[in-house]
């Protein structure tokens, strides 16, 4: 799922560096409003942060499933970051900020009232550690990204989020279950879930079809 998807949602080499900009900007914008940190200090959240971009990007804009939505998480999440930055002293920065970028991208769901955020799911569920059939094997006979994205769009956010972390930005359950905050034996079952619910959106496409 991670190619095709990256082929439809992805953003090259100059949008990066646009988007890196903006970030960059707004960063500084309130560096220079509050007067209170160091430079050496936005040099260093910058060096750890901003090479995270293009996954908090993919994160908010598969949550927001909207564009400008999900442009406007991304720097919300960078300036709430930066507020915080002084209180990070972890190495995993990109689970640090995914967390982030998680919790702005609920906080503007709920703020439009927002009727997938959840879903109701077995917790007697539970995957196995062995990896079940894989996203690019289950979209292997769709014919565009469109069928893709209407696959994934849906799904509940908490179905969105888990294949986004889990399958694009290749994160372990324990990363997940930090960002998600939950147990890892709930990652695996709500991925179980995720993934049985988007092969049944794709086979009843599919079939619709032919």
């Amino acid at each position: 799922m991670a190619a095709t998807l990256e082929a439809e949602y992805a953003f090259g080499a100059e949008d990066l560096e646009s988007r890196a900009k903006v970030v960059k900007f707004a960063v500084f914008q309130r560096h220079e409003e509050q007067g209170a940190a160091q430079e050496h200090e936005l040099a260093s959240f910058e060096a750890m942060m901003l090479p995270h971009l293009d996954a908090a990007h993919n994160l908010a804009r598969w949550l927001m499933r909207n564009e400008q939505d999900a442009q406007d998480v991304v720097q919300e999440a960078y300036l709430r970051a930066f507020k915080s930055f002084s209180g990070f002293h972890g190495s995993n920065g990109r689970g640090w900020l995914l967390t982030i970028v998680r919790n702005t991208s609920y906080t503007l769901l709920k703020k439009n009232r927002a009727a997938d955020l959840t879903t109701t799911f077995d917790e007697e569920i539970h995957a196995s550690g062995r990896e079940s059939v894989s996203p690019a094997a289950m979209l292997e006979h769709a014919e565009d990204a469109e069928l893709i994205k209407n696959a994934m769009n849906a799904l509940p956010a908490e179905f969105r989020e888990i294949l986004t972390l889990r399958h694009q930005e290749e994160l372990s359950y324990h990363e997940i279950g930090e960002i998600l905050k939950i147990p890892t034996g709930t990652v695996m079952s709500r991925l179980a879930r995720a993934r049985t619910k988007l092969r049944e959106y794709l086979t009843s496409q599919t079939t619709q079809e032919k």
